[in-house]
């Protein structure tokens, strides 16, 4: 199954766009299942179907990658369905699901996702709202018991609404704060004008004034219900014995009468060109055409030229070799009833749009006209076939993949989009793009690079006079189905038996085999630091070399070496972290690619020469961007002069690297010595060992290791600073304080455990608590401690309105002492603990996360079970060692705090 990608890609994760529709009580009714109905299962392999007697269709797809297992309760309502006047409907239900239901507080549901230590999480589209959490295997029907509980009724009370409604409104202010949803946004506008896709799913805070809780009681009480949800549970699960349990909870739920579906009236799209100011350093082109919806017949064949036209051997990618742009890519984002194609490119601040824009539609014109080169049409095949094995290898991602096919396609199973693709000819995508390809009928956004002005020393900061109620975590009293889980505070088994050995060149390697899916992937790290590797006069080379290195290598050009790629279904990429992922007949050939990519780079000159010039504009625009000052006046703030972390590349010092200089890095940074390989999937350890021992044992080190590790700082001194930024409606906010712990130090883990008490597990925290739930300053909030081999940041995440970044920062301050002068409850700690050791399985629900934890634990020299160390020690601290971590190294008078947006007053 293909995903969109680029721009919306990135926006799926937050909210699904969508839209608004006509008013429920216009609506005509479909029938409910006729009671008593027999349950139909088909099992077919690892794939178990039902269909309840109520109407619920079930799928159950067995995975033994990790006792892991996923679900998604998928119905089928969204933004489409949402009273005339009032787009954010499907939005606002799917936050109040969260705010309890008959025997189900909301105090209890989000301890209860902290006990289990569930990725609990939701999303709302055009026909669809997803409910999406992601538990050890063994708390399953703790996970299925809500989801019973939700779909057969929701409290939906006023007094709920009305503190949701701050939250909500706190998200709707962080979208429009984020240039690339605004980009989108305008660009879907402009498309669907007249429609109802013209909206998004997230709404208005106009809108969710006028919006009351017993609008949205209705609308749960109109479209939720089991002849209207598709369920899918992914993971290490006995089918039939998942399907009893389903059973159990599900079938007394009632069927309902459902009104009809609204009709969406699309007309001609209207031609139109539009630009919004971003504070990014760089620039996005889109040029949008409209398609039909994941359910056409035409549809297999769009997705199949959208990989085409986003190939790095086509001429659309051909424009970033040549310095026209930074990045390129065709996207295709299916909506029920139709579908919107963009081709995106990235460009540098400073070039010219217009002139991209006009090379683009060159581009796609002659593909219009002339049709696609056969050859790439095969080789996008080749990686749909191996994309749908490598769907196999994260659970949550299968469970995510199958209810797409099933809920969004329409499809019976992520299968049948693969069979559909593969019966695609040239002849069929050289069709569609003549069709669809209308550059007549574009709409053109262009994301402007704007700076808006260096930072502002302010002062205020934690304290003053205002006076602010705390809230306290209360011990909640869970219901029995979910308590067992509390009392459970064991340490977790892992799947996990990786095999380490060193090449005599000194790479480290560790194979983890698993028999999911027919793939093997390779995953590198060099262990590097360019603030201390690049020499004075030279920063940035670390930046050039990033992009040199995916010119191929010295026995293939670029082109020729995304061909070999191609050849195989293969996706590579060299650096200090580098990977191949391949079928696991492709395994040798695969990492045959990658080591001559990685160890004989081309570095051709004249790309050189186009990378300097292009590299040397984006820092430029860099610099003067928001992001970037917000890190650099952090930093600043943290570290004192002379700190490495301090060091900055300039378009000046860009501009002066030689090829030599590029070499000269190269060679002191990518050494064997400090190099570890991960090997996962379908092999076993011997033929890993052997295979990288054949291209990667040879590789040598030439002269001493250069210097990595960062130097002990003095603690830093409090301060608040202010960036502005233009393009943002809302404040983002980084609290810190620099910390002299290491990641090897005993007292991480008491501090580890009080930082998820405090904000760093779930919405029941401290943090989460009184900002989110109880005051509606944020949407979210987080706490974060990033420790490494030398130091240690202390952060705290959130984003408010202007005028209440004072108070939400003196709230953080005051909760942070509160850990430092009262031990923490003892149900409180019960319920992080469980959180923490409920975790550990769930990293290792994909094999990527996998190799990336095992890569991550060898630069920090960490042993390589050291999650299991870590579940021992937290299950034996107490909340007098918590306090003590908090009192001897938290200093909240000493926090800085940093704002990007709008200056608070």
């Amino acid at each position: 199954m293909r995903h969109p990608s680029g721009l919306h890609r990135a926006r799926r994760a937050a909210v699904w766009l969508a839209a608004p529709a006509l008013a429920l009580a216009c609506a005509a009714v479909r029938a409910a299942p006729e009671p008593g109905a027999p349950v139909a299962a088909e099992p077919a392999g690892n794939v178990l179907r039902a269909t309840l007697a109520n109407g619920l269709r079930v799928v159950i797809v067995r995975n033994t990658l990790a006792p892991v297992v996923a679900t998604s309760v998928n119905y089928l309502v969204g933004s489409d369905e949402a009273p005339a006047g009032f787009p954010g409907t499907a939005h606002a239900e799917e936050h109040m699901m969260f705010r309890g239901s008959p025997g189900l507080t909301a105090d209890q549901l989000a301890d209860i996702g902290s006990v289990v230590g569930g990725d609990f999480n939701a999303n709302t589209r055009e026909d669809m709202t997803q409910y999406l959490f992601t538990v050890p295997a063994e708390d399953l029907d703790v996970a299925l018991h809500i989801e019973a509980l939700r779909m057969r009724a929701v409290l939906d009370t006023a007094a709920e609404w009305k503190a949701e409604r701050g939250a909500i409104e706190q998200e709707v202010a962080q979208d429009l704060s984020e240039p690339s949803y605004v980009l989108f946004a305008k660009l879907r506008a402009r498309m669907f004008a007249g429609t109802p896709y013209e909206h998004d799913a997230l709404g208005t805070r106009a809108s969710f004034q006028k919006t009351t809780a017993r609008m949205l009681k209705r609308f749960h009480d109109t479209w939720y219900a089991p002849n209207n949800a598709i369920l899918v549970i992914a993971g290490d699960v006995e089918p039939a014995a998942t399907l009893t349990l389903v059973q159990q909870l599900f079938a007394d739920i009632p069927a309902k009468q459902l009104p009809h579906k609204p009709a969406v009236e699309l007309r001609p799209v209207q031609p139109t060109s539009f630009s919004v100011d971003t504070d990014r350093p760089s620039g996005t082109l889109m040029i949008a055409l409209r398609t039909p919806g994941p359910r056409h017949a035409d549809f297999a064949a769009l997705e199949v030229l959208a990989d085409v036209l986003s190939s790095k051997r086509f001429d659309l990618y051909g424009l970033v070799p040549q310095g026209h742009a930074l990045s390129a890519e065709f996207g295709l984002d299916p909506l029920p009833q139709a579908g919107l194609a963009y081709a995106a490119l990235n460009f540098t601040a400073g070039e010219d749009p217009q002139a991209l824009e006009s090379e683009v539609r060159a581009i796609l014109a002659r593909v219009a006209h002339e049709g696609v080169p056969p050859e790439l049409v095969a080789a996008a095949k080749l990686q749909e076939r191996s994309a749908a094995q490598f769907q196999r290898n994260s659970i949550p991602e299968l469970a995510a993949i199958w209810s797409d096919a099933l809920a969004l396609y329409g499809l019976s199973s992520p299968d049948e989009d693969l069979a559909r693709i593969e019966q695609v000819t040239v002849a069929d995508v050289n069709r569609v793009a003549r069709e669809y390809l209308d550059l007549d009928h574009a709409v053109t956004g262009v994301m402007q690079p704007r700076g808006s002005g260096p930072p502002v020393a302010s002062h205020g900061g934690f304290g003053g006079r205002e006076a602010i109620s705390l809230g306290e975590a209360h011990p909640t009293a869970l219901p029995a189905w979910a308590s067992k889980a509390l009392q459970r505070l064991e340490v977790p088994e892992s799947t996990l038996h990786p095999v380490v050995s060193t090449l005599p060149n000194g790479v480290t390697l560790i194979v983890q085999s698993a028999d999911v899916s027919d793939t093997v992937s390779v995953f590198g790290h060099i262990r590097n630091r360019p603030e201390t590797e690049e020499n004075a006069g030279e920063e940035g080379v670390a930046q050039v070399l990033e992009r040199l290195l995916t010119y191929g290598s010295e026995r293939l050009d670029r082109v020729a070496f995304q061909q070999a790629l191609d050849d195989i279904g293969a996706r590579e990429h060299a650096g200090t972290d580098f990977a191949v992922q391949m079928l696991a007949e492709q395994f040798e050939r695969g990492t045959e690619l990658l080591a001559d990519n990685e160890l004989r780079p081309a570095m051709p000159e004249k790309a050189l020469e186009v990378i300097r010039g292009q590299v040397a504009l984006g820092i430029a625009a860099r610099n003067a961007s928001p992001g970037f000052l917000t890190q650099r006046s952090l930093r600043a703030a943290l570290y004192p002069p002379g700190d490495p972390s301090l060091r900055m590349s300039t378009p000046e010092t860009v501009r002066s690297l030689t090829p030599a200089a590029v070499r000269a890095y190269y060679t002191r940074v990518f050494r064997p010595d400090l190099t570890s390989i991960v090997v996962i999937g379908k092999v076993d350890p011997q033929s890993a060992r052997a295979v990288i021992s054949r291209y990667f044992g040879n590789w040598s080190a030439t002269g001493p290791r250069p210097p990595i590790d960062l130097p002990p700082v003095p603690a830093n001194g409090p301060g608040t600073v202010v960036v502005p930024d233009a393009s943002r409606v809302q404040d983002r906010v980084v609290l810190a304080q620099n910390l002299a712990l290491t990641r090897s130090d005993p007292d991480y883990y008491p501090l580890a455990l009080g930082n998820a008490v405090l904000g760093g597990s779930f919405y029941s925290t401290r943090l989460s608590i009184d900002l989110r739930k109880r005051a509606g300053l944020v949407y979210s909030v987080e706490s974060v401690l990033q420790s490494g081999r030398t130091r240690s940041v202390y952060l705290v995440e959130y984003a408010s309105d202007p005028q209440n970044v004072s108070r939400a920062a003196s709230m953080v301050a005051h909760e942070i002492t509160n850990m430092q002068t009262a031990p923490a409850g003892v149900d409180e700690l019960t319920r992080v603990k469980a959180y923490l050791l409920r975790q550990m399985p769930l990293n290792e629900a994909g094999l990527d996360e996998i190799a990336r934890a095992l890569l991550t634990r060898t630069d920090l020299g960490l042993p390589l079970d050291e999650p299991r160390h870590a579940a021992e020690r937290f299950i034996a601290l107490d909340a007098a060692a918590v306090q003590e971590a908090f009192r001897k190294w938290l200093r909240p008078q000493d926090l800085v705090r940093v704002s990007t947006g709008p200056t608070p007053p």
